[in-house]
């Protein structure tokens, strides 16, 4: 039987797409099963183990802020997963508020302490073992206590999002979980600043895990609109010593769509 070039060139287009998705699923499957307990993300601040923690602010956040912030002031932004980034002070000190949810205590404790803030802290009724750290001016607000225990009626909804190190941290599983807490938080005019990394899952279990375009599509494409801000190699001797060869960087603006 005869095909027509348009017809060939289709057909070739089709086998390319499920090739990829063929391809992009098998990748997903090299880390779908592995886990991360909380009790070892507080072992590792204990030991020390924290070399996702960065001293300067995260250039990715600087080069896009522009973009999230939108020209609004007083922007309140939250940090799933907060460590203790330097980056919450510098939006602090920029005129905004900051809310933060982290597991470890300790990591909570060395934020304020390294960046010489005096801080409260209280229990938090609505969350059974949590603890809430303020400074004393009450522009930066730190939970502690585990992401899926955090929800919009504990602290309201947000106008923006900085997720550097939490949904390549949490463990792939939890994925779609997380995307829905995620959207519980953006308040209408969130602009969500998201960071995530592609690499060969083959070569290094994670975390950071391999989070793919396509995947974050499929977390929030169906209710947001998803542009790739940002694309970048990362590779550096940290990652050449964990047998990588390319680990690429990607940024996405992640905004709601407008109701219907």
């Amino acid at each position: 039987m005869l095909v027509s070039g348009a017809v060939w060139l289709l057909l070739s287009h089709v086998a390319a797409h499920s090739l990829a998705q063929r391809n992009f699923s098998s990748m997903l499957e090299q880390q779908a099963n592995r886990t991360m307990e909380l009790s070892e993300w507080e072992q590792r601040w204990q030991q020390h183990r924290t070399g996702f923690h960065q001293l300067e602010v995260h250039k990715m956040l600087q080069n896009n802020y522009d973009k999230v912030v939108n020209g609004r002031s007083s922007v309140r932004f939250f940090f799933p997963l907060c460590g203790k980034a330097v980056d919450m002070k510098w939006l602090a000190d920029l005129g905004h508020s900051v809310v933060g949810v982290e597991i470890s205590e300790m990591a909570i404790r060395q934020f304020f302490q390294e960046n010489n803030l005096t801080y409260n802290e209280e229990s938090v009724p609505s969350i059974p073992g949590a603890k809430l750290f303020q400074n004393t001016e009450k522009s930066i607000s730190l939970y502690q206590c585990d992401l899926f225990s955090f929800s919009s009626s504990v602290a309201g909804q947000f106008g923006a999002i900085w997720d550097r190190g939490s949904l390549v941290a949490i463990n792939p599983k939890d994925r779609d979980r997380y995307a829905a807490l995620i959207l519980s938080l953006m308040a209408a005019d969130c602009r969500y600043l998201l960071d995530t990394f592609l690499y060969n899952p083959d070569l290094y279990e994670g975390p950071p895990f391999f989070v793919p375009d396509e995947q974050v599509l499929g977390l929030f494409g169906s209710s947001c609109t998803v542009e790739l801000l940002q694309s970048e190699e990362a590779l550096n001797d940290k990652w050449r010593n964990w047998g990588l060869d390319s680990m690429i960087e990607n940024v996405h603006l992640i905004t709601l769509k407008a109701p219907k």
